[in-house]
């Protein structure tokens, strides 16, 4: 890449050294969130399954911890310098046992009993009646046993080999096999076909909606497959595995065969964590370490379920839509007429471009902006970045449509984003088949940018003839780009649930540097400093550590200097010392960071005047927005929205993108409706203190949610 301003190259920046600074740990940090998000299930203002939906988020979001993080703190400890010792892997294993205990507790003693109380009842085989219970015999017979191999263990039969997050039965049996033999272990792997909750019929229920558990109907009829023995002790278990995919591009030809020979290995990589029920024998949990070569400190005794993600189902079963969140429909944008096209109104209006806060806007217009390119037959060009779009997905539907109309369609896959590989990998390889150009980005980086640009040939309109002192003359051809940059990822169904910025425009200037990403991306061409995009690994750590300095530089002057910044996370240790510089030097910083947040707030001395809050509400808060002011007149600020997080990984390891917000409408728009509610928040509002401990602000105030909702509503 090529400095505009200097002209020379220059190479992605370097990782700087920062000062030592007293950081949170990570994964406490992750861990400190997930409880916030489980007291989300203790609200009594949320409804009552979207309470139990908080619980079972918490259970994916640990699945992915111990897959991911703590995968990464084991072969950190097998690393003998990499400073990570036994004694961080046994503090995370107990905040995370703490969070599973009160989990089910929260489970079992609160939600459960209201539910039942509300007419929704989930029965064990215990409470089960008999017209009941001959209905679960009933489908056992029909729909599980033809399903069900249990392996008795031998010297022929060794342990399987167990699939990461699989559901199994481990059973201590008395007596002898069919051949005289006396082995005592068996194992039944619960196919992940059947489905997890089933519904009793109402007519057996009393009126009531009951449900069972695939597990308590197993469990009610295990002894059925052995006949002739007996079972003497029994417990459910899942083992969850190493899931990151480690692929080296140096040593791959082709990163896309690479990754699905690795996906198939996934689902067995190394032992993390064993999950057994509460009541599991030492012996049969001892027996099970052994084989998945774990240590005590990895084995989670649970008071119900091993999984209760699975428990989606009855959320979505339960016929009570009084118990969920009032459906809402998102606004169209004001911006834009409904009922035009998105690239017409876009020609309309040079200069002005046009804002979408997701999921209060509608996601539907970037839909329509790629159809409409899509079918346009003067669209020449559509160029997109992938990162996760889901299994279906619209958007790559009408990609591949462009591709067979003969349109030139360069998409930049990430094959990479994490366990949306095989999707990608499926979606690249359909896109190929028709015609269209993919690349998977650069080597060693994620391309995690959120980029959308159609290169139109179009005549001059009137006005602009005109405007060039050409107005008899014949219409010019000349090519228009444009542009949809985001925060978040091209999927309608995230955008109804996540908080995030979209951005149409038609600048040149911006479309430029947009496309010079792109070449940049299909080519490693060298290409010059983007005038209006700020880019990383090259320029946006600079860029935002030089801005740092000029807010700490004017706050010592006596000159106005604020900071604000929206992320998901903050743990990169330069941005933090940065940060702490500021707010020493006394300009007030206000980070709201939804997850892991390694900067302490308020500590005397070391971070005084930074306030740091996290919202936990009803959408998943995802936008990433950065303010800074070091004086007074209008050139003394800026605003910036990205797709990146203030983490070191996006900052060296990723293709990532920030733009400033130059229309003073649209800046104050952002500052009224992306900041100034959160900094105002008290209701789904978290305040980190300067122990590091996170504390609700209020039970009841203001939600910036659900302003916002009643804003656009």
């Amino acid at each position: 890449m090529i400095d505009a301003e200097r002209g020379t190259e220059i190479a992605p920046a370097a990782e700087p050294a920062a000062a030592p600074l007293p950081l949170l740990g990570r994964e406490s940090s992750i861990l400190a969130f997930n409880r916030r998000v489980l007291a989300q299930a203790r609200r009594a203002d949320v409804p009552l399954l979207e309470r139990l939906r908080y619980v079972t988020i918490v259970s994916s979001n640990l699945d992915e911890f111990f897959e991911i993080r703590v995968a990464d703190l084991l072969s950190a400890l097998r690393e003998p310098d990499s400073g990570v010792g036994p004694s961080e892997l046994e503090t995370v294993a107990q905040e995370a046992r703490a969070l599973v205990d009160e989990q089910y507790a929260l489970l079992n003693d609160v939600l459960m009993p209201a539910l039942r109380a509300a007419g929704i009842v989930v029965l064990n085989h215990a409470e089960r009646d008999e017209a009941q219970r001959a209905w679960v015999a009933a489908f056992f017979e029909h729909e599980v046993r033809p399903l069900l191999v249990p392996v008795s263990l031998d010297p022929s039969h060794p342990f399987p080999l167990v699939a990461n997050k699989a559901l199994n039965f481990i059973a201590r049996l008395d007596g002898r096999d069919a051949f005289g033999r006396e082995n005592q272990v068996a194992i039944v792997k619960v196919p992940r076909v059947l489905p997890r909750v089933i519904a009793l019929p109402r007519a057996i229920c009393g009126g009531r909606q009951g449900f069972v558990l695939l597990t308590s109907v197993i469990r009610a009829h295990l002894g059925e497959l052995f006949p002739g023995r007996q079972v003497l002790a029994f417990s459910q278990f899942r083992v969850t595995r190493d899931s990151d995919l480690e692929v080296d591009g140096d040593d791959v030809t082709n990163l896309r065969q690479a990754l699905r020979t690795h996906l198939t290995r996934r689902h067995f990589g190394q032992a993390i964590r064993l999950e057994v029920v509460s009541s599991c024998p030492p012996e049969l949990s001892g027996f099970l370490l052994e084989q998945f070569a774990l240590p005590p400190l990895a084995l989670y005794k649970v008071n119900g379920p091993v999984n209760l993600v699975r428990l989606t189902q009855l959320i979505d079963m339960a016929e009570a839509d009084a118990l969920r969140f009032p459906p809402f429909e998102p606004a169209w944008p004001a911006a834009l007429a409904p009922d035009r096209p998105v690239m017409e109104q876009l020609r309309e209006r040079p200069g002005r471009d046009v804002l979408l806060h997701h999921p209060f806007e509608s996601f539907e217009p970037v839909i329509a902006f790629l159809r409409e390119a899509v079918h346009d037959p003067d669209v020449l060009a559509i160029r997109q970045t992938i990162y996760r779009t889901g299994s279906e997905s619209v958007l790559m539907d009408l990609l591949i449509e462009a591709a067979r109309r003969g349109k030139e369609v360069l998409v930049v896959v990430e094959l990479k984003a994490r366990f949306d590989e095989e999707a990608n990998i499926n979606w690249a390889e359909r896109l190929e088949a028709v015609g269209a150009q993919v690349v998977y980005g650069i080597v060693g980086l994620k391309t995690h940018a959120k980029l959308l640009l159609v290169t139109r040939r179009e005549r001059e309109h009137e006005h602009e003839r005109e405007r060039r002192g050409a107005a008899r003359a014949q219409p010019e051809a000349k090519l228009r780009r444009y542009v949809h940059l985001s925060t978040g990822n091209y999927n309608p169904r995230t955008a109804r649930l996540y908080t995030d910025i979209g951005w149409f425009s038609t600048d040149p200037g911006l479309a430029a540097d947009v496309e010079a990403v792109f070449l940049q991306l299909a080519s490693q061409a060298r290409v010059r400093t983007p005038q209006h995009l700020v880019a990383a690994p090259f320029q946006l750590h600079r860029r935002l550590l030089a801005h740092l300095r000029r807010v700490a530089e004017a706050a010592r002057a006596g000159r106005p200097a604020r900071v604000v910044v929206k992320v998901n996370a903050l743990t990169d240790p330069a941005l933090m010392n940065a940060l702490a510089e500021a707010g020493r030097a006394g300009a007030p910083i206000d980070l709201v960071v939804r997850g892991a947040c390694m900067l302490p707030a308020g500590v005397p001395g070391v971070t005084p005047n930074i306030r740091v809050r996290s919202i936990v509400g009803r959408f998943l808060e995802h936008t990433r927005l950065f303010y800074f002011r070091w004086g007074e007149g209008d050139d003394d600020e800026v605003l910036y929205l990205s797709s990146a997080d203030w983490m070191s990984r996006n900052m060296f390891r990723r293709i990532e993108v920030a733009w400033p917000v130059r229309d003073p409408a649209l800046r104050q728009r952002l500052v009224d409706e992306a900041l100034v509610p959160y900094l105002r928040d008290e209701c789904d509002a978290w305040a980190l203190r300067s122990d590091g401990r996170y504390e609700r602000l209020a039970e009841a105030g203001l939600s910036a949610q659900r302003a916002l909702l009643q804003r656009y509503g």
